[in-house]
């Protein structure tokens, strides 16, 4: 039985130390299959979607992003009609309040408004088209401007608008916005300080001595993942030597550096959590990241199928192999987001 089509042969194998070696070749390899799959799966009209039609902003910035780490931009590269038809879906979903998104297709859609602002933030400086740069300059502001209406009383956010949720907020969501605002200032974008400062203030509320909750609004434990994306925030902010920062990464490594999810195996949300923990970990020493780099890239590729997409989790192949990619070319340092 090949490793692909069981993950928990798969985390044995790496629990047991008999990994092969990951090459430079086998993931440049692996990297230009993933592309290949997202490049066949794009609409028309240039959007990406999950299962059922499901999060097309977020997934459309996703997939974008994985093309920008490649080098491509709207006019420039191989795959250059595939950014520039990305841009142009998530600019048409912009609505005059400043979402990034629509509502009617999309009923968790501060996900999407966060990844759009992290996507279009990254291409400012990458797009030729002036006249289209002021553009996606003013829908940032805007998206700045929603984003902080959209904060609730506590400082974080939810899946819809603090009045559309009735103020419930909740630690992904928060995380996703927190680095969207951090790209938009890399980009010259005015982010008011107290948004941050206030959405900070939020992850440290949930902050507990096993790491982060998913909501103050709710009871239960910590969440492994989110602890590994607050670190990776954090860590986009600058703020190495935060107490906080020391405490989760510790935290996130005990769960993640050996590339297990928090339940030991690969399922549950592990694309997720190590699509932040990989930038924690790129981050981290040189030898760490080696360590890292090594397990958890075989993992992928071993994963990977042969039309050169991911099946794995729970939101679709494209949301999986979306992440994917992000992972496998951290190295390339493309973007400013995730770069050291």
């Amino acid at each position: 039985m090949c490793l692909r089509s069981s993950p928990i042969l798969l985390a044995l194998a790496f629990a047991s130390g008999t990994s092969a070696q990951v090459s430079d070749e086998a993931v440049k390899s692996s990297v230009s299959k993933g592309l290949a799959y997202l490049a066949a799966e794009q609409a028309a009209d240039g959007r990406w979607e999950g299962d059922g039609g499901a999060h097309r902003v977020a997934l459309t910035s996703l997939s974008g992003m994985a093309f920008l780490m490649n080098g491509d931009t709207p006019t420039q590269g191989r795959y250059a009609d595939r950014v520039d038809r990305a841009v142009r879906y998530v600019l048409s979903q912009v609505q005059p309040s400043g979402l990034i998104g629509k509502p009617e297709t999309d009923s968790r859609y501060m996900y999407g408004h966060g990844f759009g602002m992290l996507f279009l933030s990254q291409i400012v400086g990458e797009d030729s088209d002036l006249q289209r740069r002021d553009a996606i300059v003013r829908v940032l502001e805007r998206a700045v401007t929603f984003c902080g209406q959209a904060q609730t009383n506590d400082g974080g956010w939810g899946y819809l608008t603090s009045t559309e949720g009735f103020g419930f907020d909740e630690g992904s969501v928060t995380i996703t916005q927190m680095q969207a605002l951090r790209s938009c200032r890399n980009a010259g974008i005015p982010v008011p300080k107290e948004i941050v400062a206030r959405g900070v203030k939020y992850i440290e509320r949930c902050t507990t001595s096993t790491g982060v909750r998913y909501s103050l609004k709710t009871e239960g434990g910590a969440r492994p993942p989110l602890s590994a994306a607050a670190v990776a925030c954090l860590f986009n902010a600058g703020e190495y030597n935060h107490p906080m920062a020391a405490k989760l990464k510790k935290i996130a490594d005990g769960h993640f550096a050996e590339g297990r999810s928090e339940g030991g195996g690969v399922l549950g949300h592990w694309h997720y959590a190590h699509y932040y923990y990989s930038q924690v970990a790129y981050r981290d020493t040189a030898e760490n990241w080696r360590k890292y780099r090594q397990k958890v890239f075989r993992m992928i590729l071993d994963q990977q199928e042969p039309n050169g997409g991911w099946t794995q989790g729970w939101v679709g192949p494209v949301y999986t192999t979306a992440l994917n990619l992000a992972i496998l070319q951290l190295d390339g340092a493309a973007l400013p987001i995730y770069q050291r």
